[in-house]
């Protein structure tokens, strides 16, 4: 048994995806991020940055999975207990990038993390704490907030790069080159934006390629000087009846534990708790 690798995300779905569309909403993030990648999105740090990787036995079906799009912790999904030594001896020797972390299938997670600090002395602790959320049935907002909604275009790319930063900065995510990732968004009309009354953009709420039979809602970002008036609210909701239009049977997101604010938005939108992640950094 072993851990192949690849750059290629053609390569990657074509061995690990019966593996990762057994449990699509478990592994939304693997699947989303290598959609992107197939589709030239630029979702990692440079072209070829990435690194896939996939478990499996001789002759046997694959068993587990991992992603590591730099500078961003490792993401597994489930996998085998006899799988996370291996994976981790591959990352700490094999001279790639650096690995700020883990997180994803909870299991694994904290199985990689334990192995990673007993082989490389580093120290785990808890980083982020996470709740997946999966529609239920949207409930609109009742009233809505002022304004309307827009599928953000090239005329709003320069506010879309703004608030991408903002937001990666406010979840302490590693500072990135946002552009490509924006650029792709608006080709595909991946991004939403709630224009106020004066027809000023107000928040954002973002989703990801259908893929798997379902879309992921990411990003949700509000200016501090807008919160508290609706705004992500409205916004949320016209990108998950975009979700559903476009053919979705399962629209997915993440909140942040540590946000009651945003977890009763979404609650109060018809979105339900699934499971709960972590995300473990690692310091020297």
């Amino acid at each position: 048994m072993s851990w192949t690798t690849t750059a290629d995300a053609e390569a990657f779905v074509a061995a690990a995806g019966d593996f990762l569309h057994a449990d699509p909403a478990g592994n939304s993030v693997i699947l989303t991020v290598v959609e992107t990648i197939r589709r030239g999105g630029g979702f990692a740090a440079g072209a070829g940055d990435e690194v896939l990787g996939w478990y499996q036995a001789q002759g046997e079906p694959v068993t587990g999975a991992f992603m590591h799009t730099a500078p961003y912790p490792v993401h597994v999904a489930a996998m085998p207990a006899e799988a996370v030594g291996p994976l981790v001896d591959l990352l700490a020797g094999g001279g790639g990038a650096a690995v700020p972390g883990v997180g994803g299938d909870r299991a694994a997670t904290d199985a990689f993390a334990a192995a990673w600090s007993e082989r490389t002395g580093t120290r785990a602790h808890v980083q982020r704490r996470m709740r997946l959320h999966r529609l239920d049935a949207l409930v609109e907002p009742d009233p809505p907030p002022p304004g309307t909604a827009v599928v953000a275009g090239p005329e709003h790319r320069d506010v879309l790069v703004a608030w991408y930063e903002a937001f990666a900065a406010e979840i302490g995510e590693p500072h990135r080159d946002v552009d490509p990732q924006v650029d792709d968004r608006i080709a595909y009309g991946g991004a939403f934006l709630w224009l106020g009354d004066g027809g000023e953009p107000v928040s954002l709420a973002g989703r990801t390629r259908l893929v798997a039979g379902q879309v992921r809602i990411a990003p949700v970002y509000t200016p501090p000087e807008r919160r508290g008036r609706g705004y992500a609210a409205g916004a949320t909701a016209a990108v998950t009846r975009a979700a559903l239009d476009a053919g979705a049977r399962e629209v997915l997101l993440y909140t942040d534990l540590a946000n009651p604010t945003a977890n009763r938005l979404y609650e109060h939108l018809g979105y339900r708790g699934v499971e709960d992640r972590v995300t473990v950094s690692f310091d020297a």
